[in-house]
């Protein structure tokens, strides 16, 4: 079973069972309405020690930071700001000592540049390599949350950064090179925060979510979701220095920032959006009427099928 085909099987087996007020998987976030135009919205991740990051490679004060800048990432991919975190932490025998300490001055480091308070959590054991998890808790009007399945054909797709480096980055580190520039950038993504609260306040931006898996992957949860087709020009697919069209669309765990935005309405975002952050995000393609939610890659105008895919755990 694929790690998305094993989340289906859960949103089918969990259906009958009652919401209580949430909207069901199949966001970055679970969304829980308060009334009066508010929600709440909460998500979780999980960075294991091996598949998320390298011990011996990223320091402790790194690994903290990550932990919660990724799902900081998540809660900005709905247009919400972020409001509280839990944090659980599993630590080995092997663990040095010191590491949970210098651990919990990364995750407070971004904690005091968002101003989101840790509230709770775990510690416990663990027999073998360090396990995180962080929940994340965000707010925002109900009118401005983004979906996924809201993109409409039509709608112009956009990217809010570059795209490769943590992929170049860590091809950097397993090769030996862990001080290059996208080698830090691997171990220190930084989350779209202001970017997402601000998009989701604009009625012209229509689905969105974070690209933490790749571009190949990431844009067919919004196509497979908005029941929509995609054309991607590949040259204007925005790719970090050094880093291959590969690296761009299936490495992941970029954390920038991807969104359909009605026609209409893209001029006036791409210049205020410029004010606000002092650049433009790029726009690589559009949303198109399709019975299969594919994306149909073209270059220099002409299609072609590459066998591009993002990461899966499974």
């Amino acid at each position: 079973m694929t790690e998305f085909g094993f989340i289906e099987s859960l949103r089918n087996l969990f259906a009958t069972l009652p919401s209580n007020g949430f909207e069901g998987i199949g966001d970055d976030c679970a969304v829980y309405g308060l009334g009066n135009d508010e929600a709440l919205l909460f998500t979780s991740d999980t960075l294991n020690e091996g598949v998320h990051f390298l011990r011996t490679e990223a320091t402790p004060e790194q690994v903290g930071a990550k932990s919660l800048m990724v799902n900081l990432s998540d809660i900005a991919a709905m247009g919400a700001r972020p409001i509280a975190t839990l944090l659980a932490l599993s630590l080995p025998a092997d663990c040095p000592e010191g590491w949970a300490e210098s651990f919990i001055e990364g995750y407070r480091s971004v904690a005091e540049r968002y101003g989101v308070p840790l509230v709770g959590g775990d510690t416990t054991s663990s027999l073998r390599g360090i396990t995180i998890n962080v929940t994340a808790i965000g707010r925002a009007p109900e009118s401005h949350i983004k979906r996924r399945s809201a993109a409409r054909s039509g709608d112009v797709i956009f990217v809010g950064g570059v795209l490769g480096g943590s992929a170049l980055g860590l091809r950097n580190i397993l090769d030996g090179d862990g001080d290059t520039a996208a080698a830090h950038l691997h171990h220190a993504p930084q989350a779209q925060v202001a970017e997402g609260e601000w998009l989701g306040a604009q009625p012209c931006v229509h689905a969105m979510m974070d690209l933490s898996d790749g571009l190949a992957s990431d844009l067919r949860h919004i196509l497979v979701a908005s029941k929509v087709g995609a054309v991607v020009n590949v040259e204007q697919i925005p790719i970090y220095e050094g880093a291959t069209i590969r690296d761009a669309v299936g490495g992941g765990e970029d954390y920038m920032l991807l969104f359909t935005v009605e026609r209409s309405g893209v001029e006036a975002m791409r210049r205020q959006f410029a004010e606000r952050f002092g650049y433009e995000p790029y726009a690589i393609g559009e949303i198109t009427e399709s019975p299969q939610p594919e994306i149909e890659w073209r270059e220099k105008g002409k299609t072609f099928y590459p066998d591009w895919r993002g990461f899966s755990h499974f």
